[in-house]
C-alpha cells in the first residue's frame, strides 16, 4: 500500500465523513462496485477492518417504533392469531359455578310465574259449582284473580247482550264489596286475611250470578219465577263464599255470620241483573 501524505490523508478522512465530495471518478468508481460513494476512500485504505454501513428493513424499524408506543403484551404476532378477537375464555367449571348451566331447564313455566294454575282454577270452580263440596283450605287461600276476572267480565257480557250496560257497576261493587268483607273478615277472624284472597274468593262465588244474567239474554226476570231464580242464585253465592272462608280462615261455627254479609253483596248483582 503506497503511503500517504498528511494534506491527503486527511482529505481522505473528510471525505470519509462527508466533509469534502468526492471527484466524479471516483464516485463512479464506487457505485460501479455497489459501494457507498462517500465511503469510498476509506475502503480502499481500511480494507480489511472498514464494513459498509446497511440500511434495516422498513418493516422491522416499523415494529421498533411501534413497540415504543404499545406495551409488549399487546403486539400479537402472525402465528397466534385465531381469528378471535376480544372473545372471553369460558370454562363450564366457572359457569357451573355461576349457575348459569342448564338454567333454561330449571326455570318454571310462564303461567307458573305469574301465578295462573289451571288446575287450582278448575278445581275452585267445582267448589263454587257444588255447595256441599268441601272447600280446600290451602287452595282457596290462594291469591288467583284469573278466574274472578274472567267471571266478572262474563258477568258484564251477559248482561250487555241483556242490553244492559254496567261494567262499571259491576267493578265498582266488586271493589267496595271487598273492601267491606275484608275488614269484616279481619274483625271475626284470628289469623287474618289478605285482600287478594278475599277478591278471589268473591270473584269465584260470582259464578252463579253469571248464569243468571245468561238466563236473563233468554227470557226475562221481572216476575215471579225471575224472583224465585234471582233468590236462588244469591242463597247459592252467599253458601259457597261463606264454605270458602270458614274452611281457608279456620271459622267453624261462623258460617251463617260470614254468608249474611255474603247475600247482600251478591243481592246487589241480582237487582242489576233483573232490573
Amino acid at each position: 500500500m503506497p503511503e500517504l501524505g498528511d494534506t491527503q490523508l486527511v482529505r481522505a478522512l473528510q471525505v470519509g465523513k462527508g466533509l469534502c465530495p468526492l471527484s466524479e471518478k471516483a464516485a463512479a468508481n464506487g457505485q460501479r462496485h455497489g459501494q457507498l460513494s462517500t465511503h469510498y476512500p476509506l475502503r480502499r485504505l481500511y480494507p480489511e477492518n472498514f464494513q459498509v454501513p446497511q440500511i434495516e428493513n422498513s418493516s422491522k424499524t416499523a415494529q421498533s417504533a411501534a413497540g415504543a408506543f404499545v406495551p409488549s403484551d399487546m403486539l400479537l404476532s402472525p402465528q397466534s392469531y385465531t381469528g378471535q378477537i376480544l372473545q372471553p375464555t369460558s370454562s363450564p367449571d366457572a359457569l357451573s359455578q355461576l349457575g348459569y348451566v342448564d338454567g333454561f331447564d330449571e326455570e318454571p313455566p310462564l303461567l307458573e310465574e305469574l301465578g295462573i294454575n289451571f288446575e287450582h282454577i278448575w278445581q275452585k270452580t267445582l267448589t263454587v259449582l257444588n255447595p256441599m263440596k268441601p272447600a280446600d283450605g290451602s287452595i282457596m287461600n290462594e291469591t288467583d284473580l284469573t278466574g274472578p276476572m274472567v267471571f266478572c267480565l262474563a258477568l258484564g257480557a251477559t248482561l250487555l247482550m241483556a242490553g244492559k250496560v254496567h261494567f262499571g257497576y259491576v267493578y265498582g261493587m266488586s271493589a267496595i264489596g271487598c273492601l267491606a268483607m275484608h275488614a269484616l273478615l279481619n274483625l271475626m277472624s284470628v289469623s287474618g286475611v289478605s285482600h287478594g284472597c278475599v277478591a278471589s274468593v268473591l270473584g269465584y262465588c260470582l259464578l252463579p250470578m253469571v248464569i243468571l244474567s245468561s238466563s236473563a239474554v233468554i227470557f226475562s226476570l221481572q216476575g215471579v219465577p225471575g224472583t224465585v231464580l234471582a233468590l236462588f242464585i244469591i242463597g247459592w253465592c252467599s253458601l259457597s263464599a261463606s264454605k270458602i272462608f270458614t274452611s281457608a280462615l279456620a271459622m267453624e261455627g261462623q258460617q251463617l255470620l260470614i254468608a249474611y254479609p255474603c247475600a247482600l253483596l251478591y243481592g246487589l248483582f241480582a237487582l242489576l241483573t233483573v232490573f
